[in-house]
């Protein structure tokens, strides 16, 4: 079952690092959060990716052919002139990775659409790649084949920037809660479509603002709730709150093994 991922957008809140590399290849603890995304659907068995390129796609495309073998396997170089052999000594991920140029302005429904070619089964992944969590995708795929709509999504409580205070009318604080989770859902990704969706996507459609919107209006949108870890990669600060929590070996989303 395919996993399609959007690592097409220019990551306008992260300019200064996203003008000379795409945002899916900025890294959380040395490998690029695309590579983290991946590595949280292969460990649940669904290695088969098709990424959605764009901005500086072509980056994405030297990193998985000319240097992510590099950066994770062990070499053995034999220099026996005039020939010289290169041997891999360890084994990388068994990943199917179908690299898709798919626009660069394209919105996120419009790259969804142009590579329906690439997609062969009843159901489908798609996520961002900016996006980590700890859900369970078996959970949240068998919710989806149950409720039978063309659509899932899978929605989390945000947690607050700031504290809340519930006072009384003459000003007095009854209740201080520091950044809680806020009482309602957002959009998180992880979703799973139908094949059946590719019928409701034009060629430049903006996935959230039209797509999903349609689905909703005609029943079809159903919501995953997840109560777990999720984060987003949206701005220099979350690439640093991101960065620390794997230094300190606290990455709820790191639910593969070494």
């Amino acid at each position: 079952m395919p996993v399609v991922i959007l690592c097409g957008g220019k990551g306008m809140r992260l300019q200064e690092r996203t003008s000379s590399i795409p945002k899916a290849l900025i890294e959380i603890g040395g490998r690029p959060i695309l590579w983290h995304v991946m590595k949280i659907f292969a460990h649940h068995g669904f290695n088969r990716f098709i990424l959605c390129l764009g901005h500086l796609g072509h980056k994405i495309k030297e990193f998985f052919a000319e240097g992510y073998l590099w950066q994770v396997s062990d070499v053995r170089l034999m220099l026996r002139p005039p020939q010289a052999k290169l041997e891999w000594l360890s084994q990388s991920e068994a990943w199917d990775i179908t690299l898709a140029h798919t626009g660069e302005e394209t919105n996120t429904g419009g790259r969804i659409k142009r590579i329906e070619k690439y997609v062969d089964t009843e159901h489908f992944f798609a996520t961002y790649a900016d996006g980590l969590s700890d859900i369970n995708l078996h959970e949240l795929l068998h919710f989806h084949i149950s409720h039978g709509r063309i659509a899932t999504v899978t929605t989390v409580r945000p947690i607050s920037p700031f504290g809340i205070l519930t006072l009384t009318e003459d000003g007095k604080v009854i209740e201080f809660r520091e950044k809680p989770r806020l009482d309602l859902w957002i959009n998180a990704g992880f979703f799973v479509f139908k094949r059946e969706v590719f019928e409701y996507l034009g060629e430049n459609d903006d996935l959230e603002r039209e797509t999903l919107v349609k689905l909703a209006e005609i029943g079809e949108l159903m919501a995953y709730k997840h109560e777990g870890f999720w984060a987003c990669m949206d701005t220099y600060k979350d690439t640093l709150i991101l960065n620390q929590l794997w230094e300190d070996g606290n990455a709820p989303w790191k639910v593969w093994e070494d």
